[in-house]
């Protein structure tokens, strides 16, 4: 027999016993088994020792046929025995994840990489921190747990290195970047390898200013750039929107480090200069290329094509696919994509027609330019025949597919047929229902915005920007600030408002529900905001101010903007012409003109709508005539609403011949009413008409798009007739127009029809029509109830007038000045002087009218005073009153 060594020899007698007989173990070896199986209490240093030297001989078979209940304990105690013998380590660490009701834990994994680690096995090493990050365990939990191994081993730190190239891979940013933050307590600078994936993850992620930020970190610690580095970070730039600076970078680091740049650093400065359509500037690093020596490629001229697409440029774009031998299906796709958003869809079936005939596969994102192009261009029919022949072509449509023709139906209206093809969708997405929730708001079915968004929530579905933007816009169309208030504030606690056009929707909101306090308010600390106000934030402020008629605050407004460096619009010029005229500021008129066309802006069809408004209200025709023909001069055509301002300033001047004239060329009741009686009737034999107004007329009768009517030309029409005395002609008239399709009637139309009873005594008939408007879901407004509280005073009933008074604030309504001074005048010359004086005292509490002093049983003092109130309205009658609140559809509809 030949002798063994000592220290063999002493390990072969020590487990001599174990080893005697193949299959049945001594007494010695169950011995050890029964300890090791005792999983759950705590294991006798001696048996680790035992096991330790079974894995340090290599004696893995014996190892396996002990069959150990492994634990927590057992493994990391047993890890950490061997921690020098990386194979036994390995092959205890596999023999436990075999055991079926125990895997190893985290801590065990931490053991592991470190000791493959030092041991050089690497790819072993990344494989293992890819299933420990695989485990879900917190980043912060894995990262101490290695830093405490790494200190109690006293190992090498290449670990988190590798530990941070595998989060990046994985696309878990946020957890490489803890190590990345981290790795140099342990004294460890991350690898140039690992710092790209990191860096190429970010971008990836759209986290490029986190990514440029990790790059000037990585210069910091010391980290020598390569030419992948400066691909990744030129690509960060570009896409941050600043392409100017990935130049200057690339060209700065090629002369600084040394560096040629390659093909794919050149591709990324091309597609950043393509992405915002800069020719110039695609140009420039396409000589730069040529003077490097460096060749172009297929990304190249695919960037290129792509530059040519975004300005517009077809006929260049497809010079250069002409130039391309042989186009792959990215190439297609750019010029196809380049063709559908020009609207030239004949052009983008030839490609996609001739890329099929050259065996080039179509894709889904192809299929998705075309159906968004005929989506666009409202071919519907169409864009359904490429989602249906998608299934001819093996290609599944994805979400983009779905998202794409439901926003095309809801853009042509058809919100049933979107919902219908949403049910066909596997699961939706939050992009999916903002489509619906505008599509909805877009027809004006703000309930259904509500209903959508709970069924939203239901479906688990997380709401982001987008989606409260349009709730918000619902909740204030339909009135209802309180849960538009709660929204806000949801919004700002989840962190969501990062969009200006978010901000925007919350104070128009509000100024045209006459919160203009709260919308301040909200201004006020913008400063903690991720958004900054804009012209249009300030712009509806501004119209808010008007709007309750804060004048001084309107104008307040522009000043303000004009200091923080804000041009105002000519929208916002607008605004501040109509409050100009509401307060009689006319010198004010003449300065805002003059100073917008200093600024160089030119004045819309809407400027001029202001102006006209204004000269209308108070009576200066002439000059509403002379702004129409200066209009008329520029090539600006006199639309219906304009003109119907004017019809309604003319009835209330008493000029009714020339109204009717004026209103007989913008629609023609014989054509669209059969069998009612036109308004020539109503005018005089042998009537002489202005002959500015005659000029208007000719104007507008030569411009048969004028010809067909809207809501606002009809209810001017019943206006004029109400003013008329022809009350009953337009009761006929407006039940012909409800019988029509495309007319609805409006609070002006009610108001209207129950100022004329009003006038004209039936005071019960005016009572009527506001319990019809409120059945069919109009809601009176302040208009309204002048109007039946005039009709009360005329008809002598004014108890009952001050009962209606009373009631209107419980009804949400805020009485104005008109309505005091109609009370008040009805008192006055039913000689119930001391109820006037009363109703006067409030006005004065409420600020709607300046005091005055007078002494008990001075009778003219008191008439001076009361005569006084009656005169400092806001109008001057009810018809002025009714004509005030319908302006700003006259403006803004023009």
């Amino acid at each position: 027999m030949l002798r063994r060594p000592p220290a063999r020899h002493v390990a072969f007698q020590l487990l001599l016993p174990l080893l005697h007989r193949p299959r049945r173990f001594s007494d010695a070896s169950r011995a050890l088994r029964r300890e090791l199986q005792v999983g759950h209490k705590r294991i006798r240093p001696e048996l680790i020792e035992r096991v330790s030297r079974l894995l340090v001989l290599g004696r893995y078979d014996a190892l396996h046929d002990l069959s150990l209940d492994f634990s927590d304990q057992l493994l990391n105690s047993l890890l950490r025995s061997s921690r020098l013998n990386p194979e036994a380590c390995l092959e205890v660490f596999t023999l436990a994840s075999k055991q079926q009701k125990f895997r190893p834990d985290y801590k065990a994994y931490c053991k592991l990489v470190h000791i493959l680690c030092r041991a050089r096995m690497y790819d072993r090493t990344r494989a293992y921190l890819s299933e420990l990050v695989g485990l879900n365990h917190s980043c912060f939990v894995v990262w101490d747990e290695l830093v405490r191994v790494f200190k109690s081993f006293h190992f090498s730190p290449t670990v988190f290195d590798m530990l941070l190239k595998v989060y990046a891979e994985k696309g878990l940013v946020k957890n490489a970047l803890h190590v990345f933050d981290n790795m140099g307590s342990c004294g460890r600078v991350p690898s140039l390898l690992s710092c790209n994936s990191l860096l190429s993850s970010l971008v990836r992620k759209g986290e490029n200013f986190v990514a440029l930020h990790v790059y000037d970190q990585m210069m910091s610690l010391g980290v020598s750039p390569d030419v992948f580095t400066c691909s990744i970070v030129v690509n960060a730039y570009c896409r941050n929107g600043e392409v100017e600076k990935s130049m200057e970078f690339a060209k700065e680091i090629e002369s600084s480090s040394g560096l040629e740049l390659n093909v794919v650093t050149y591709n990324s400065l091309i597609n950043g200069y393509a992405m915002i359509g800069d020719v110039e500037g695609v140009t420039r690093v396409l000589r730069l290329m040529s003077e490097r020596g460096v060749s172009r490629n297929i990304v190249t001229y695919t960037s290129l094509i792509k530059c040519y697409c975004k300005k517009g440029l077809m006929e260049e774009a497809e010079q250069v696919f002409e130039s391309v031998k042989e186009a792959d299906q990215h190439m297609y796709g750019v010029l196809i994509d380049g063709y559908c958003r020009s609207g030239k869809l004949r052009d983008a079936v030839r490609v996609h027609d001739d890329m099929m005939g050259k065996g080039v596969r179509t894709n889904a994102i192809i299929c998705n330019s075309l159906i968004n192009g005929y989506c666009k261009a409202g071919q519907l029919v169409e864009a359904e025949r490429i989602f249906t022949r998608m299934k001819d072509w093996s290609l599944k449509p994805d979400h983009h597919t779905y998202n794409t023709l439901v926003d095309g139906y809801c853009r042509a209206g058809h919100v049933n047929e979107a919902l219908k093809l949403c049910d066909q969708m596997c699961e939706k997405e939050v992009m999916t229902y903002n489509i619906l929730l505008k599509g909805f708001s877009r027809v004006g079915a703000y309930h259904e915005v509500v209903s959508l968004w709970k069924t939203m929530l239901k479906s688990n579905v997380s709401a982001n920007e987008i989606s409260c933007s349009t709730l918000l816009e619902a909740l204030f169309k339909l009135g209802d600030f309180d849960e538009a208030m709660k929204l806000w504030e949801n919004v700002l606690a989840r962190g969501l408002l990062t969009d200006t056009v978010t901000l925007n929707v919350m104070i128009s909101g509000l100024c045209k529900m006459e919160k203009v306090n709260e919308a301040k308010e909200i201004l006020d600390n913008v400063k903690t905001f991720r958004c900054k106000p804009d012209v249009q934030t300030y712009q509806a402020l501004s119209h808010g101010y008007y709007k309750v008629g804060d004048l001084e605050e309107a104008f307040g407004v522009k000043d303000y903007m004009e200091s923080k460096g804000i041009v105002p619009t000519i929208e916002l010029y607008n605004t501040l012409i109509s409050a100009a005229f509401k307060c009689r500021h006319l010198n004010k008129v003449t300065d805002l003109v003059t100073e917008l066309r200093a600024r160089g802006l030119t004045p819309t069809v809407a400027t001029y709508g202001a102006l006209i408004t204004g000269w209308c209200n108070i009576g200066a025709m002439d000059k509403a005539y002379a702004t129409c023909f200066e209009m008329m001069e520029k090539g600006i055509a006199v639309n219906v609403n304009i003109c119907s301002k004017i019809v309604t300033s003319l009835f209330r001047l008493d000029k009714i011949d020339e109204a009717c004239l004026l209103l007989q060329k913008l629609v023609d009741f014989d054509l669209l009413l059969p069998g009612y009686q036109s308004f020539k009737e109503f005018l005089s034999p042998g009537a002489t008409t202005c002959v500015k107004t005659q000029k208007i007329a000719d104007s507008v009768g030569n411009n048969k798009k004028l010809l067909v009517p809207n809501n606002i030309v009809y209810n001017v029409a019943l206006a004029g007739l109400c003013k008329a005395g022809k009350l009953k002609e337009a009761r006929k008239l407006f039940s012909e127009l409800i019988l029509r399709e495309g007319f609805t009637p409006d609070e002006y139309t009610y108001t209207t029809l129950i100022h004329g009873c009003a006038v004209d005594g039936d005071i019960n008939e005016a009572f009527n029509l506001r319990d019809e408007m409120s059945v069919k879901g109009i809601t009176p407004n302040v208009v309204t109830y002048n109007a039946l509280i005039k009709g009360l005073c005329k008809s002598g009933n004014l108890d009952r007038a001050q009962r209606l008074l009373r009631k209107v604030p419980h009804k949400g309504i805020t009485p104005n000045a008109i309505t005091y001074n109609t009370l008040i005048d009805g008192l006055m010359k039913s000689g119930r002087l001391d109820e006037a004086m009363r109703l006067k005292d409030k006005m004065i509490e409420k600020g709607l009218v300046r005091g005055g002093s007078y002494k008990q049983g001075d009778g003219k003092k008191l008439n001076e005073v009361l005569d006084q109130a009656i005169k400092s309205g806001i109008t001057r009658d009810m018809e002025e009153d009714s004509d005030e609140v319908y302006d700003i559809r006259i403006v803004s509809g023009v």
